[in-house]
């Protein structure tokens, strides 16, 4: 009953944070790789030619990221969209038009940046709207991005199949300039203001938060970097298992399709535990939540480096997404949480691109290292290892986060 009182208090905001993620996949990794066969035969890029390409372009985007990062605390939201879902519209008619590699970088870096910045935008605005309820408002927002992974490459493919590869991009823009432009920007046209007694009873934030960290003083505290670290491995791993599966399926004797027919279980546990992981930092705080995320992965991934059985890939897309659900829910809730929403546009623009940057390298440094003869399955056990590592890590800085000093980041800054 309180979680529809909830929804109907809130819709507005939840549905445009909803359409804010959903929109975003236009622009993230798995929908523009549903083209990567089709842009490697017309532009006779080989398979390290174009991650490389890619990779650039992502490395690119997360450095201008991180330098505009910050205009989503200066304009509301709606300025916002009404700037970076055209771009985004202009980079896929880009993508169906483009017949050089030169455009193809500059289609890749529009679609990265306009993706990433999309997301990052729904992060900060609903960090921003809300405070006791953050954590259920954003695990309900970014089903958007996991219905966007559920339907959208079902879709492309359709299209594609009709209509060929540029068919689809340019259709995926008519979808975005006439439907999701207007769509976001009449939803997200109203800010919504956290009352004072919803703030108050935001059970479990620290205090300090209440002051509103400056970007300086974020970088200045000792707890952001082991903090930052706990949220880098979905990214790189993810990207990383994702990028080479057909080559693990090969080289253990699995039928081609195994991690795709698995990718329904991974998807669905995403979408479970994203709830409960919204419900549980509500209830308990994210920093809370924090020493814990990781270790459904990390045992995943020391069962995917061990065994020989298909089984395997199934237990760690299931524990992946347990991780993977409890990492969407804590991105959105643990930085407003620690540091406040008063800069929080400029500090995610020093975080989401740490990510991006991450999302990038893993599938490129994991290449590399199998060319110098590393076995990909030790590969695995040794990010399972550090999984695990890191959450035995993780564990004082959340401790001493939730006992910061109610006088904010001043009273911090003299030691840790």
């Amino acid at each position: 009953m309180e979680g529809l009182l909830f929804l109907r208090d809130n819709a507005r905001w939840v549905a445009g944070g909803f359409l804010l993620f959903f929109v975003s996949s236009f622009g993230q990794t798995f929908f523009i790789a549903l083209s990567g066969g089709d842009i490697r035969r017309e532009y006779a890029l080989t398979q390290g030619e174009f991650s490389t390409l890619y990779m650039a372009a992502t490395l690119v985007s997360a450095l201008t990221l991180s330098r505009v990062g910050h205009a989503i605390d200066r304009y509301r939201a709606r300025s916002v969209v009404l700037f970076i879902v055209p771009m985004l519209a202009l980079a896929a008619v880009s993508m169906s038009l483009s017949r050089h590699v030169v455009l193809l970088f500059v289609t890749l870096y529009l679609l990265r940046l306009s993706g990433q910045g999309l997301m990052s935008l729904a992060f900060t605005a609903l960090g921003r709207w809300f405070s006791a309820r953050r954590g259920r408002a954003i695990s309900l927002s970014t089903l958007g991005f996991n219905t966007g992974e559920a339907l959208l490459p079902l879709g492309f493919v359709a299209l594609a199949g009709m209509a060929g590869w540029r068919g689809a991009w340019q259709f995926a823009a008519g979808l975005l300039v006439l439907l999701a432009l207007p769509g976001v920007a009449l939803l997200v046209a109203v800010e919504r203001t956290p009352h004072v007694a919803e703030a108050g009873a935001a059970g479990g934030a620290p205090s300090a938060a209440l002051q509103g960290w400056t970007q300086q003083q974020v970088l200045r505290d000792p707890r952001f970097y082991p903090i930052l670290l706990a949220m880098v491995p979905p990214a790189f791993i993810g990207n990383a298992l994702f990028f080479h599966q057909v080559y693990l399926a090969e080289l253990r004797g699995w039928p081609p399709g195994t991690f795709a027919s698995a990718f329904t279980l991974y998807a669905s546990m995403t979408i479970v535990f994203t709830l409960v992981s919204g419900h549980l930092a509500d209830r308990f705080s994210a920093v809370a939540l924090l020493p814990f995320y990781l270790l459904p992965m990390g045992l995943g991934l020391l069962l995917l480096g061990s065994l020989e059985a298909a089984w395997g890939a199934f237990a760690f897309m299931i524990l992946y997404g347990v991780s993977n659900g409890f990492s969407l829910s804590l991105f959105g809730t643990l930085w407003p949480e620690i540091y406040g929403v008063k800069h929080l546009g400029a500090i995610r623009s020093m975080i989401v691109p740490v990510l991006i940057v991450a999302s990038a390298a893993g599938p490129g440094l994991t290449g590399l290292l199998m060319d110098l003869g590393v076995s990909y399955p030790l590969q695995i056990q040794v990010m399972g290892a550090c999984c695990v590592g890191i959450s035995l890590v993780v564990r004082e800085d959340a401790r001493r986060v939730r006992a910061r000093s109610p006088e904010g980041p001043a009273q911090d800054e003299r030691g840790p």
